[in-house]
């Protein structure tokens, strides 16, 4: 088997109860079925054993988050591919062949996702990742099918193979070869972003990273850490100005990070004036952390500037996407302004 389906689980239990067993009908034809557990005290590890059998357990002491929890479970699995998949997913047949298909068939491309569509309203594009992710100039994320806290509906307008700037760490498919290659995930995030810290790096390698619509997930979200949970604005504010700091290809990278700060302070007044104060005070929180953090995150950026081959910024979108959403009401993916990524293809060149 070329294949290895990852899951990472911390405290899921009522997840793998309602979901694996689908997960393993439907791959274990295929695939190694792999369960490793970030420190759980919910009885999962228990269960798996007596009920899940067909699931090999790697136990992690304690949790090391999405990024290093990841990082020490795949230290200790050989397979071609990684296919790391959340808990809350529900998998159809088929969806182990037709993401190892689409990697196999473009040797130059180091991961891959799925169409994911919410579980709860299963016509509707889920939140994390969609049609495929991409990035804008001020390191905010979208994606297709997504901008910001508007997902659309699927009427096929994204049924097709094509290059994304990142892949959902919901449901990536990986080379083995090209996640050791720059190293896994940057442990120090935690969780949120971190997936899009990995593309990024391995686009910088050369490596190009891929949606196919052949198949599709579905996808609950927020199965660790609720979506209106104040922590996770934290770790996604704090976490995006540190991959923009470390990644971004641009001599202007402190006006990049002023810039960026002045528009997350819009958005914190945003959520005080709509009554959401805990979150206002988590990106407050977020910038001190950053802060503190900024000179490391300088030395990691000339260490990876000095790694870098034939960085392809095919996807970086080259406008503010706060500003299309926002001002000018774009709320669909279509509707952005096209020539801002073909100026990030010129670039690339």
């Amino acid at each position: 088997m070329h294949t290895a389906v990852v899951i990472l689980n911390w405290n899921g239990l009522p997840w793998l109860q309602r979901f694996l067993p689908q997960l393993i009908t439907h791959s274990a034809a295929h695939a190694r079925i792999i369960v490793a557990d970030n420190g759980s005290t919910d009885g999962s590890v228990d269960w798996l054993r007596q009920h899940a059998p067909a699931a090999e357990v790697i136990q992690l002491k304690e949790n090391l988050g999405f990024a290093g929890g990841y990082n020490a479970a795949l230290e200790q699995v050989q397979a071609k591919y990684f296919l790391l998949v959340n808990s809350d997913v529900e998998v159809p047949p088929g969806w182990v062949t037709a993401l190892e298909a689409h990697l196999e068939a473009r040797p130059d491309m180091a991961a891959c996702q799925p169409k994911m569509l919410s579980f709860h309203h299963r016509t509707r594009f889920e939140h994390a990742g969609a049609a495929g992710g991409f990035i804008d100039r001020n390191g905010y994320p979208f994606c297709r099918g997504r901008i910001f806290d508007i997902t659309e509906e699927d009427h096929g307008q994204y049924d097709d193979d094509r290059d994304v700037f990142w892949a959902t760490g919901a449901c990536l498919m990986i080379r083995s070869d090209a996640f050791r290659q720059v190293g896994g995930f940057d442990a120090s995030l935690f969780a949120h972003m971190e997936e899009i810290d990995l593309c990024w790096s391995l686009r910088r390698r050369g490596w190009r990273i891929g949606y196919t619509s052949a198949t599709a997930v579905y996808h609950v979200g927020g199965g660790a850490l609720a979506y209106g949970d104040p922590r996770k604005t934290f770790l996604n504010f704090r976490n995006s100005l540190a991959v923009l700091t470390k990644q971004l290809h641009s001599r202007w990278i402190y006006y990049r990070i002023l810039h960026r700060i002045l528009l997350d302070l819009f958005a914190s007044a945003k959520f005080t004036l709509e009554g959401h104060g805990a979150h206002a005070r988590q990106v407050l929180r977020a910038h001190a952390h950053f802060l503190r953090w900024l000179p490391h995150l300088l030395r990691e950026r000339r260490r990876l500037q000095r790694l870098e081959e034939r960085p392809d910024l095919t996807g970086m979108y080259h406008r503010s996407i706060a500003y299309d959403r926002y001002i000018l009401g774009w709320r669909r993916f279509t509707q952005l302004d096209r020539a801002a990524f073909d100026q990030a293809r010129r670039r690339s060149k």
